[in-house]
Formats: C-alpha cells, structure tokens, sequence
C-alpha cells in the first residue's frame, strides 16, 4: 500500500486532525470540523472483542476506522477489515492504515467501500463473503427522525437511524460470520427492542451492558455481544460507570478498556475452538 499524501486536504477539500488512540500506540486521520469524530465509543466497542490467536474481524460501517485499528492494535494475529459506505470516510481510513505510526498494524487491516446493508450476491460482489469472520462489530447510526438537527450533512447522513436499520445490520453480521461468532456492538439503551428483535434466531447468549456516564446518572449506551447460533440464554451484566465521583477522570476499568490493556470479556465465553478469552 502507498502511503497517503497527507499534506492534501480530503477529497472535498476540507481540513483533518491525527488523533492518538491508545495513549498514541495508534492514530487515526478523521474529519476536523465534520462527520463523525471517534472517542471513547469506538474504543469500547473495540474491547468486546476478546480472542487468543488468529482472528477475523469485520467492522460494519467503520467510519475512519478507530475500532477496528484498535482492535488491530490490542491483538497482535488479529486481521480487520473495515466496511464503510461513504467515500469521504473510507478515504480517512486508508489515510490512517497509511500513517507511519500505525506500520505495526497496517499488513493486518483493510478497506472495502460496500453498504452493510446489502443481501445476496450483491453483498458478496462488494466484498462481503460468507461466513469468514470470527467477530462482527458495529457502531450502527443512532440518530432518530426527531433528535436536533445538525448542518453537517455528512454526521447527519452516517448518524441517521432508519426503521429496519438493526434487522438489516444484523442480517448482514449473520450472513459474513462464521457460526459460533461473536457480534458485538453499541447502541443507545432505546434500540433495545429493536436489536433483540433482528437477534432473533441468528444470535443467542446474548450480554447486554449499560453504560453510565457518572454514578447516579442514566446510561446513554449499551454494549451488546451475543453468538451466531447460540441458544444461552440473555444476560444483563452489571453497568459500567465511565467517570469517578469528580464526573472528570476515568474510572480505573474503563480507562484500561479505553486504552487497549484489557478487554470486556464475555460473561459466557462462546465454546467455538476458534476463540477464548483474554
């Protein structure tokens, strides 16, 4: 791969930042003013993925990619690849495979310009094959008709939750994952109806953790991980707090999950011979 020319604005012309992750292990290229910028979402979400060994990963409308180079970075045999539908932002994830810092992973991770929500043949024309990953994991849009407005239309556009948008993601999780994968994802606490609903007979064991901003303050997010195949039963684990009582500083867990040293191992650990906990 050629690394990118980094002295050019983006495809529209427009201004970017390099951002350390992982306290500076790797970085990403993402928009300065515009689209969606990654923090402490995808570094959570990235955590989910727990395995010993080789693995594939599949990142579901990866964005710039910061979960998957961040479970790129934290697994050493892990290879991702990065499925993301705007050009705009497929072109900040090659930017950021193409970053020196990031050498160690680069060989590891890919890009595939594809909509996750596409079946059959078209799905795998665009590079979506049949069950070939051990992990799916996504940060799906969350943004409901009636939530504020934003003049970026390109945060506007990526962040707009659809009807169907869980059944359609998920489908598409179920058809490229190998059986016994693992699905892994973060949502607002409101989708879950609607993500237990596109489980359905795809995924069982399904593990569903809220996240909490502060004590005493509702959770914004869940973390959900569940199997291809599995028929366990659901589990609601004990909430993760993402601040200590000065509502600034990280709890000590969280910043280990946020910063690549550990990761959120499933309370049910899948059977399949392809994975195991760290």
């Amino acid at each position: 791969m050629n690394a990118p020319d980094l002295t050019k604005p983006d495809p529209r012309g427009h201004e970017f930042t390099i951002d350390a992750f992982h306290r500076g292990r790797f970085h990403v290229v993402q928009p300065r003013n515009e689209g969606h910028r990654s923090g402490i979402d995808a570094m959570l979400l990235a955590s989910l993925v727990a395995s010993e060994g080789p693995s594939s990963v599949a990142d579901l409308g990866s964005g710039a990619g910061a979960a998957g180079l961040a479970v790129a970075s934290r697994l050493g045999e892990a290879r991702v690849l990065l499925i993301e539908k705007f050009p705009v932002m497929a072109d900040y994830a090659r930017r950021s495979i193409g970053l020196s810092e990031n050498t160690f992973l680069a060989d590891r991770v890919s890009v595939v310009e594809a909509d996750v929500t596409l079946t059959g043949k078209a799905r795998v024309a665009a590079g979506l094959e049949d069950e070939v990953h051990d992990h799916v994991i996504m940060n799906p849009p969350f943004n409901h008709a009636g939530d504020r407005k934003t003049p970026d239309n390109l945060k506007a556009e990526a962040h707009a939750l659809t009807d169907g948008l869980f059944e359609a993601w998920l489908k598409t999780a179920g058809a490229i994952m190998k059986p016994g994968g693992q699905l892994s994802l973060i949502a607002r606490p409101e989708s879950i109806a609607d993500i237990l609903s596109a489980c359905g007979k795809r995924f069982g064991g399904v593990e569903i953790t809220p996240v909490h901003p502060r004590p005493g303050e509702d959770a914004t997010r869940i973390l959900v991980t569940a199997i291809k195949g599995s028929k366990a039963r659901l589990i609601f684990r004990a909430p993760l707090v993402v601040h200590g009582p000065d509502g600034h500083s990280f709890n000590a867990d969280v910043d280990d999950l946020n910063n690549g040293r550990s990761a959120y191992v499933r309370r049910v650990v899948s059977r399949s011979p392809r994975r195991s906990a760290v």
